[in-house]
């Protein structure tokens, strides 16, 4: 462990030179060009074996260790959103309208750091470690299951992420077996009523009604016929119709979006909130189109490799720094690689309001303390090899899992 910290303090300063320089850089979803060239570059520059184009634009690097083992995978995402970068600082982003705002910059420098440093130590390594440099995580369907398609996974026995993460304090691990990040759909509601004069509702459908009776209707699903011991979320983010202020509304439209952890109230949720639009709609003498999008699935760690993760977070921040987290309802990507192979995705603290990061993630102003790339590339590291050496198993019955 010490040594590996000293290894990773000394490239410390080239891994916040790649992260300044892919901030200052940003690229969409699915419009990853330079991005992943320049990961490719690195790669191998440092001797790792590389696929370009994985799954569209994702990048593979391939570590072979000296000695044959197990293969674990460690996995990193590329993508910018569309978003105006408004910190002042050298290193702002240079694109218009574009900017990391949720940390897919540092997640590369770290797992770049993280490769450079175990092709110094390859012959120490009992098996085989894959990068995966992953394309467009923030827009479905994601860049996950397509890398997957193409063969990103194929001969992986284990798979870890991190995600740097503001809402936790520097040098605190958050980690928890099982649902993790729940799985996030969209939904889109189209209401067809009968336009007409203001003054004479009597004559129309009013569209705008109908909408707002079937809003009321949709959180009445949540707190009346889904147990209150699983979790979900309907919110309808937009709301849309009308022409003028003494117009009936022949036309609404809804958008929102529905969160769930377990998979059987997932297909529930899309079924009642199929049944709810058009009943509703029926009640008032309107009708309805219903446009429901699958999104990314639940994120579900596996129990025996969240506690191994757990266990070496422990060894390099101690037990008061790693904390067992309350399910996230966030969505990524990350959960197709969870269902493919066992593996942990877990939360790296990042916030440090002294430095002004302590702004949300997606937010205009958003920025990481970077001393936290230090303690994610520590960890992804040491998970890595703890897995290919067999280390790491929980050692005693009543030991927390995390």
């Amino acid at each position: 462990m010490d040594r590996l910290s000293e290894r990773i303090e000394k490239i410390f300063s080239q891994m916040v030179e790649w992260r300044r320089r892919f901030h200052m850089e940003p690229e969409l979803s699915f419009r990853e060009e330079r991005t992943p060239a320049r990961v490719a570059e690195i790669l191998r520059e440092c001797g790792i074996d590389v696929r370009t184009g994985v799954g569209g634009r994702g990048v593979v690097g391939t570590l072979t260790g000296g000695r044959p083992g197990k293969t674990v995978a460690l996995r990193a995402d590329m993508d910018a959103l569309p978003i105006q970068d408004e910190k002042d600082c050298e290193y702002r982003s240079r694109v218009p309208g574009v900017m990391h705002a949720c940390g897919h910059d540092g997640h590369m420098a770290v797992l770049l750091g993280v490769a450079r440093l175990l092709s110094e130590m390859r012959e120490e390594i009992p098996g085989r470690v894959r990068f995966l440099f992953q394309h467009a995580e923030e827009v479905i369907p994601g860049g996950a299951r397509e890398m997957i398609e193409d063969g990103a996974l194929d001969g992986v026995d284990a798979v870890y992420g991190v995600h740097l993460w503001t809402p936790l304090p520097v040098g605190v691990v958050g980690i928890k077996a099982g649902p993790l990040m729940a799985a996030a759909d969209s939904f889109q509601i189209d209401i067809f009523g009968k336009g007409g004069h203001g003054g004479l509702p009597h004559e129309s459908v009013d569209a705008i009604v109908v909408a707002s009776h079937l809003i009321v209707h949709l959180q009445t699903l949540i707190s009346r016929q889904v147990d209150p011991l699983k979790s979900a979320v309907i919110s309808v983010g937009t709301i849309q119709g009308g022409q003028g202020f003494n117009v009936i509304a022949e036309r609404c439209t809804l958008t929102g979006t529905v969160r769930t952890f377990d998979p059987v109230l997932r297909e529930q949720m899309h079924q009642r909130i199929r049944e709810i639009a058009e009943n509703s709609c029926s009640l008032y003498g309107a009708t309805c189109r219903v446009d429901y999008q699958w999104g990314y699935p639940a994120v579900v760690n596996d129990t025996v490799e969240a506690h191994r993760v757990a266990g070496v977070a422990r060894r390099l921040v101690g037990d008061d720094r790693v904390w067992e987290l309350q399910p996230v309802m966030a969505a990524e990507d990350f959960a197709y690689y969870l269902g493919k192979v066992p593996g942990a995705f877990c939360f790296v603290g990042a916030g440090n309001p002294e430095k002004n990061c302590d702004f949300p993630h997606h937010h205009p102003r958003f920025d990481f303390d970077e001393r936290a790339m230090k303690v994610a590339a520590r960890l992804l590291l040491s998970s890595a090899l703890a897995y290919l050496r067999g280390e790491g198993r929980r050692e005693k019955a009543d030991e927390p899992a995390c």
